[in-house]
């Protein structure tokens, strides 16, 4: 979902002014101005040097000449200070959150040996929207074990207070992310009794099992590929080889214009390189026999290949786009789109090229390795989306497993799994309602001591109102809703939102609700939308890997909380692929 270009503005006003703009003539006192640049600083990641710069430093003396210059050192203290001040302010905001969903992922430095992680949480705030934010941003030492990893994940929920709030740990299938995920669930359930039983407490990245299946299907043709890619850059290589490129499509009356040049590691910008490419092949032949040095030319037996790969990676960049290229998907889209893919795998079993059955073969496997037993996630986020309820799983499972018999007992078990949950929900609610009528009881009990017992008319009507009120219901908020009408979105169905259906129903779910905002919120990959479709790992850059740990975690954390607290958007680095105009 294409977000609204912002225009970054300075978030300090003066505090006696209604205006948000700042009156001619005002000037920051030193002090603010050191706030403002320190902020700047953690949002846009820039080095503590900048404020040593000479033109830095005269564009802040031409706004208040009598702003003092500081050094690095000071301005690393006034962005301590707010770090810590954030940090205050957020640790007081996950009080009132009643579960929350993590993420982990790994990060490494660029020029040392050195592993990071960060710690995400994942939440639904009080207005109930979705809301995430960097928790910890922690050095890993070598070598990275399970129960390292999960020591450290518990050392940061025992500073943030929600050891006894966490739903879920979304995290990638590295073989020691298994052990960890057991070490956690562990140490967590010693404390607090984890929702159905913890069954939805290990969740595997999406995006991560998606960009391995499609590793394993661009290996068959990586040789392909290569010619591919060096083709498109021996065409872009002088204006003289792109004009005589050019003059060969307008001899073919090609309508397309367009050749791409892809980044190696991101597996979505080689599907869009050979996309283009594809429509081309005729050119190419042609232009081998003007270019006597150019040897890459694909042979048609190639370009077969290329263009049955597309019409499988199509359905995988779909995918992947709506799993993780909107602002921030819920769980309830997973299990269609694992459908899909599924679907095309198994078609491309079936083709008559032996080498579409032996790519295919290959992923599936893979596919079978991760989800080829009943994905409890997928499955019961997909019957809290309202347009669905029951009617996806009992499409699609039957299509994702084949086996009836196997597909019926999948069904049956989400069924079960769902009822145990939602009993689970209400057993919590019983608890809180009983924790406040118990702290009322005190408080009443507190300012009547003094009066005389009086047991009034009404007061007996009251208690014979709740006993009523206490007897269970016949049918529970879960059947409601299964039994109730699906619900048809008016307009684009793209644009509607779970979570906002469930704000409007809550009154009428009470519980339910809360069970669907929870399950909702579990992340279904671990990465940025942006590095979804890559193969190589999130780096972090030499300048701040060469900072002391306390300052790294404060530009990270500190950044990620002051761009959610002024609605501020990182600046994304377009690395994925560049365009070729002929």
């Amino acid at each position: 979902m294409a977000s609204q270009k912002k225009q970054c503005v300075i978030p300090f006003k003066p505090s006696n002014s209604s205006n948000p703009f700042i009156s001619p003539g005002f000037r920051f006192s030193n002090e603010k101005m050191r706030e403002v640049i320190a902020t700047s600083i953690m949002v846009h990641e820039y080095p503590f040097s900048i404020v040593e710069d000479d033109a830095f430093i005269w564009s802040f003396q031409y706004a208040n000449p009598e702003f003092q210059k500081v050094s690095r050192k000071t301005i690393r203290s006034d962005c301590i200070a707010i770090y810590e001040a954030e940090r205050k302010a957020l640790k007081e905001l996950l009080k009132s959150v009643s579960k929350i969903s993590l993420t982990t992922d790994m990060w490494k430095s660029s020029h040392q040996v050195i592993e990071y992680m960060v710690i995400t949480g994942h939440f639904i705030d009080s207005g109930w929207k979705l809301q995430k934010r960097i928790l910890s941003f922690v050095k890993v030492p070598a070598p990275r074990r399970g129960i390292d990893v999960a020591n450290a994940i518990f050392k940061c929920l025992k500073a943030w207070g929600i050891e006894d709030k966490v739903f879920s740990v979304s995290v990638d299938n590295a073989s020691y992310n298994d052990s960890c995920l057991r070490y956690l669930k562990d140490y967590i359930s010693r404390s607090t009794k984890l929702v159905l039983d913890g069954a939805l407490f290990h969740v595997r990245c999406c995006a991560h099992i998606l960009n391995l299946l499609v590793q394993d299907g661009l290996s068959r043709i990586k040789d392909i590929i290569h010619n591919v890619r060096e083709s498109v850059k021996y065409v872009n290589f002088n204006d003289s080889r792109l004009k005589s490129f050019g003059e060969v499509v307008e001899q073919k009356h090609l309508k397309e214009r367009k050749l791409i040049i892809d980044c190696p590691t991101r597996w979505n910008s080689t599907y869009h390189m050979l996309a283009a490419a594809l429509k081309f092949k005729i050119v190419f032949s042609e232009y081998q026999e003007r270019e006597p040095h150019y040897t890459f030319a694909p042979s048609n037996e190639d370009w077969e290949k290329v263009e049955k790969v597309c019409k499988l990676l199509e359905v995988f960049n779909l995918a992947t786009n709506l799993i993780s290229g909107s602002e921030y998907p819920t769980a309830n889209l997973y299990l269609s789109e694992v459908w899909k893919v599924k679907q095309v795998i198994d078609d491309a079993t079936k083709d008559d090229d032996l080498f579409m059955i032996q790519m295919a073969t290959q992923m599936k496997e893979k596919f079978d390795k991760y989800w080829g037993e009943c994905n409890l996630l997928m499955a019961v986020a997909n019957v809290l989306d309202p347009r669905v309820k029951f009617h996806g799983v009992e499409i699609c499972f039957p299509m994702i497993y084949k086996s009836e018999e196997v597909a019926a007992e999948y069904v049956n078990k989400v069924r079960a799994s769902l009822q145990q949950l939602y009993n689970d929900y209400v057993a919590l609610s019983v608890e809180e309602s009983s924790s406040s009528q118990c702290n009322m009881a005190n408080i009443s009990s507190a300012t009547t001591q003094s009066e005389s017992a009086i047991v009034t008319g009404f007061d007996q009507i009251m208690s014979l109102v709740r006993a009523k009120e206490a007897i269970p219901i016949s049918k529970s908020e879960l059947d409601a809703y299964l039994e109730d009408s699906v619900y048809i979105p008016d307009g684009n169905m793209s644009s509607f939102c779970a979570l906002e259906w469930w704000r409007n129903n809550s009154m009428k779910y009470k519980v339910l609700s809360k069970m669907a905002a929870d399950v909702l919120a579990i992340p279904i990959s671990t990465v940025a939308s942006e590095s979804t479709f890559s193969a190589g790992g999130r780096i972090i850059d030499e300048y701040r890997s060469r900072l002391n740990e306390e300052s790294i975690e404060t530009l990270i954390c500190g950044g990620d909380w002051l761009r959610h607290k002024y609605n501020l958007k990182k600046k994304k680095v377009n690395e994925s692929l560049k365009e070729i105009s002929l």
